[in-house]
């Protein structure tokens, strides 16, 4: 497991591993040969729901060390977007390794399908901007407004079911997906859009209290 992860703005994947990883071992011993390696990402839900693994996704490509003056560039990058301890002494400690994997095939499976990505698109690709915030929102949601989530239950037209137990499962700036279960219809997610695009909380605010205004009516 790396300590932190990032993704330059050629798509490469830059991984801050120890010194005595695998990973670090290989890339060391194989020096400019190619080494093949695949990254597997498995995303859990945040929240206590049956079936929690969301989606995983396989980024296959060459891994090499991150030397000289790429060295600096990328341990700045990782610091600015996902600052942790480790990236402090970096220049001077052998204890981690910075890796770079160059992406030449990625492959998801998640709530929304299976599908290989371009690696371009990743490249071109921006955080959205719940991502920060998603798992403290949904626990939030869970544990505070899970009467209201029900009320959901009530856009569904005919699958509406008001005996079933809605959990939060996903969060973005275009919407909000819930799994019901414990009802005559069994166990279903549905996904409930947002009027427009979110771009903060306060814009998740607004749109969640869009959303629960028009279950209540």
């Amino acid at each position: 497991m790396p300590a932190t992860r990032t993704v330059t703005p050629d798509g490469d994947v830059i991984l801050l591993v120890s010194g005595e990883s695998a990973a670090a071992r290989a890339a060391a011993h194989a020096q400019d040969d190619d080494l093949t390696a695949v990254i597997e990402i498995t995303d859990v839900a945040p929240v206590s729901v049956p079936h929690r693994i969301r989606g995983r996704a396989w980024l296959a490509g060459w891994l090499t060390a991150v030397r000289g003056d790429d060295r600096a560039a990328c341990a700045a990058l990782l610091a600015e977007r996902h600052p942790v301890g480790e990236l402090l002494g970096l220049s001077g400690s052998r204890a981690w390794v910075l890796l770079r994997l160059e992406v030449g095939e990625i492959s998801v499976d998640d709530l929304w399908g299976a599908e290989h990505v371009n690696p371009e698109d990743l490249a071109a690709a921006e955080p959205d901007p719940m991502v920060a915030h998603e798992s403290e929102l949904l626990q939030h949601l869970h544990a505070a407004h899970g009467d209201r989530l029900g009320e959901l239950c009530g856009l569904l037209g005919a699958r509406e079911d008001s005996g079933m137990r809605a959990v939060p499962l996903a969060l973005d700036r275009l919407g909000l997906r819930v799994r019901f279960t414990g009802g005559a219809a069994g166990s279903f997610d549905a996904r409930f859009d947002f009027p427009d695009p979110v771009a903060d909380i306060g814009g998740l605010r607004r749109a969640m209290h869009t959303l629960f205004s028009a279950a209540s009516r």
